[in-house]
């Protein structure tokens, strides 16, 4: 299994880091993608990569991170993609749901990341969170967005895919990828009306950990090893065999960042 979305190294994991990524290689994760959030994050997820040869780092700026030195926060973006070499460019996005305080500045923000997308030829991690009440749509904004780009070269993920069949496959006509997590695993997370009705080569897996962990440890910790609970509702869900889905989305994962 490749784990395409997991924050190994934030500091809810400093006390047993190791052993929990023990445990997601002993459940067969073979690699595990860190988005960044902004510039606070990059030391200590490049000590993870360094100490943990499973994990591979992306470079990009979270919204919920974006405020009004934007351009500022995106050049430091350029300057580490220009130094070396990531695995995507992430995670990136719009988030309506606390604040819309700096809604134009994430919008300018992700803009600004898709032409280093298309600049550095990187698949994107994206990040979209509708407002509370849904009246702000981030997952079709991003679209919008994407759309308006007109690079059609541009893929990537959204990450944590949480929306309706109808979004799913607005996402998929842009060549994209759904990231499944825990989510799926909620008893009202609506990906029952989701997953059975698409591709299995239009997904890959994710945890967000150490947030959302599935069923049965909904509210805890989450982790990495935990990629085989979502592994197994996807399953489920689709009825498709378990070996099938991991070996798909494996696929999936690699053909994405070009490492067939």
């Amino acid at each position: 299994m490749i784990e395409t979305h997991a924050h190994v190294y934030d500091a809810q994991f400093d006390e047993d880091r190791s052993k929990m990524i023990q445990r997601a290689i002993d459940v067969g994760v073979e690699e595990i993608w860190m988005p960044n959030c902004d510039e606070s994050t990059i030391e200590v997820m490049l000590r993870a990569e360094k100490e943990y040869p499973v994990c591979k780092p992306m470079m990009g700026l979270h919204p919920c991170y974006v405020n009004e030195n934007v351009t500022e926060q995106v050049r430091l973006v350029e300057n580490w993609l220009s130094e070396r070499t990531f695995v995507m460019i992430g995670e990136i996005g719009l988030d309506f749901y606390w604040d819309l305080t700096f809604a134009k500045q994430q919008e300018a923000a992700f803009t600004a990341q898709l032409e280093l997308a298309k600049k550095y030829n990187l698949p994107i991690c994206i990040h979209s969170r509708n407002s509370k009440g849904n009246e702000k749509n981030a997952i079709l904004r991003c679209c919008e967005l994407i759309e308006e780009f007109g690079w059609g070269d541009l893929r990537g993920i959204f990450h944590c895919f949480s929306g309706n069949l109808e979004e799913a496959q607005r996402v998929l006509s842009l060549n994209f990828l759904l990231g499944i997590g825990g989510v799926s695993t909620f008893k009202n997370g609506g990906m029952d009306k989701v997953l059975p009705y698409i591709s299995l080569d239009s997904i890959v897996l994710e945890t967000d950990s150490p947030y959302l962990a599935p069923t049965p440890n909904r509210g805890k910790r989450n982790e990495v090893s935990y990629l085989d609970l979502v592994a197994n509702r996807i399953s489920l869900l689709t009825a498709i065999d378990k070996n099938e889905v991991i070996s798909q989305t494996t696929l999936n994962a690699k053909k994405l960042i070009g490492a067939h």
